[in-house]
């Protein structure tokens, strides 16, 4: 390890999302407006899911969840994107890129899991109603959210030690606009096979235990729709579903594409882009998605909205 410490007191430069000063300014302009829609909306839906009692169930409970792991999430990326886009200094520190790697990849797979399990939440909601309260209590709510917030970041510890433990005495520029594994993986003079090989197998295991349970509630809850007689009914089901696979979908599909490929398809452009589908998007539409889509969230938020007015 004693490269270790002489690369600790390196700093990597982040091209950002363009070399071009002169959309600097624009990148800078829309990736604060899309923020600050961000901070707001994930603030408002942990607001009103803890103000509203009828929004004290499980559904909401992790739904305010998913809400605090996009704010941090998008916290941990953005502000640092915003002061190197308009700075000359587009550099981070070794411990700060260690630092902003391992939370995004923290709360990365924290979302994985709690996607699942509100697909399973929906699945006990619509095939078991009955059963609903009991299956779905709140310490079993309460150990699944602790569960999945501390294995995650456990892990992330992992993934942040084989990476940081390389040498990186290629290059100190990262073809990224933020701390990455697969742009880190390239600096290093060292042939990371076996640590890509580490990332599928550890990675794969969350995603695809994550995608497998959502992929099996939602067989279910389109079986259980399907034998519903009428179709007011079978709308009404199927509505409850709509916002969390819309969301299911956009982040499941950027980060699979991301992560689990094969290592000669890599593109700088083509990777800087998808990134932001799930550093930036991503974050700012789910509460968007979740408040459109859903009438007591909505109807809520009006409410407090006009008793502030």
């Amino acid at each position: 390890m004693a490269y270790l410490n002489e690369t600790s007191s390196y700093r990597f430069l982040l091209i950002g999302l363009s070399t071009n000063p002169s959309l600097q300014p624009l990148y800078f302009t829309i990736l604060l407006i899309m923020y600050m829609a961000t901070v707001t909306g994930n603030i408002l839906i942990i607001i009103v899911v803890r103000a509203e009692p009828r929004l004290h169930t499980p559904m909401y409970f992790f739904l305010s969840n998913l809400s605090l792991i996009d704010l941090c999430f998008s916290s941990t990326i953005v502000p640092k994107l915003l002061m190197s886009t308009l700075a000359k200094d587009k550099s981070i520190s070794f411990w700060g890129c260690a630092a902003q790697m391992y939370f995004h990849l923290a709360l990365g797979g924290t979302e994985c899991i709690i996607l699942a399990i509100m697909a399973y939440d929906r699945y006990v909601a619509i095939s078991h109603p009955l059963h609903y309260n009991t299956i779905m209590n709140l310490k079993f709510c309460l150990l699944l959210s602790v569960g999945t917030w501390s294995s995650n970041f456990l892990n992330s510890i992992f993934y942040a030690y084989i990476t940081f433990r390389l040498p990186y005495c290629r290059s100190n520029h990262v073809n990224h606009y933020f701390c990455e594994m697969p742009p880190l993986f390239r600096l290093s003079c060292k042939d990371t096979l076996m640590n890509e090989i580490a990332v599928y197998v550890s990675g794969g295991i969350v995603g695809l235990c994550s995608f497998v349970l959502t992929l099996l509630s939602y067989i279910q809850i389109i079986s259980t729709i399907l034998r519903i007689r009428s179709s007011p009914g079978r709308r009404k089901a199927f509505s409850t579903c709509v916002s969390h696979l819309s969301v299911v979908s956009l982040y499941y599909g950027a980060v699979v594409f991301m992560y689990l490929r094969p290592r000669g398809s890599y593109s700088v452009d083509r990777d800087r882009s998808v990134a932001i589908l799930y550093t930036v998007v991503t974050p700012m539409f789910n509460p968007i998605i979740y408040s459109i889509r859903n009438k007591e969230v909505k109807n809520t938020l009006l409410d407090q909205i006009s008793c502030c007015a």
